[in-house]
C-alpha cells in the first residue's frame, strides 16, 4: 500500500469549554526573572542575597500555582531561568564573602601581635 505525497493529517484538539480561563503568563514568573537578575547583577556585592532570596521564594509559589491552575498559569521557562539567576547571585555572594574572609585572615597573620617597643626597651 502506498500513501499519496501531500499534506499529513492534522489530529483534531478537543474542543475547549466556553468557561475555561486563556492561558496568561504568571506575573510572579516576571517578578522571579527580574528579582534573580538583580541578584546575579548585585550577588558579588553580597547585596544580592536579599532579591535572590526573595526570588527563590516567588518561585515556589509560582510553582505551586501554576500546578494547581492545571496548565491555564504559564512562564515556567521565565521562573526556571529566574531560579538560576538567583541561585548564581547566591554562589557569586559566597564567593564574595569567603574571599573577604581569607583576604582578612591573611592581613590579620601579617600584622604584628601585641606592642611594638623600640629596641632599647626590654
Amino acid at each position: 500500500m502506498t500513501t499519496v505525497p501531500g499534506q499529513v493529517p492534522v489530529a483534531q484538539q478537543g474542543h475547549r469549554h466556553p468557561l475555561d480561563p486563556e492561558p496568561v503568563r504568571s506575573t510572579k514568573a516576571r517578578a522571579v526573572f527580574a528579582l534573580g537578575l538583580i541578584g546575579a547583577l548585585t550577588g558579588f556585592f553580597v547585596g544580592g542575597v536579599v532579591p535572590a532570596t526573595i526570588a527563590l521564594t516567588l518561585a515556589r509559589q509560582a510553582r505551586r500555582e501554576a500546578y494547581v491552575s492545571g496548565g491555564f498559569l504559564t512562564g515556567a521557562g521565565w521562573v526556571r531561568r529566574g531560579e538560576q539567576l538567583a541561585w548564581t547571585g547566591l554562589l557569586l555572594a559566597a564567593v564574595a564573602i569567603v574571599a573577604a574572609v581569607v583576604i582578612g585572615v591573611v592581613r590579620l597573620a601579617g600584622a604584628p601581635f601585641g606592642h611594638d617597643f623600640a629596641p632599647n626597651i626590654d
